[in-house]
């Protein structure tokens, strides 16, 4: 029960939502790529959420196909998490010890 309080808490400070948006906008952008604009020929606009969520998601790349979209929504989770936990470790206030 502590650590998903952890983990929830972790994902809630200012800098993995930051990071959550910016892969729900990228997420929007290759949405929007790949159903309204023609191409040429093939575009790469998908990869950029597996370099967002990077390196989790460049894991999930050497299982089957069917399973390797996983990867993108779980290296969203994971660095999010990540980036949050090193966020409440930089802004935790320490005490003030008297000399």
């Amino acid at each position: 029960m502590n650590g998903r309080r952890t983990l929830l808490s972790a994902l809630r400070t200012p800098a993995a939502l930051g990071y959550l948006l910016l892969v729900g906008a990228l997420t929007v952008w290759i949405t929007v790529d790949t159903l309204f604009i023609s191409h040429a020929d093939a575009s790469f606009a998908g990869m950029w959420l597996f370099f967002a969520t990077a390196p989790t998601s460049l894991l999930f790349l050497v299982v089957p196909s069917q399973f390797a979209l996983i990867g993108v929504p779980v290296g969203a989770v994971v660095q999010a998490a990540l980036l949050g936990a090193a966020y409440q470790g930089v802004t935790r206030t320490r005490p003030v010890t008297a000399d």
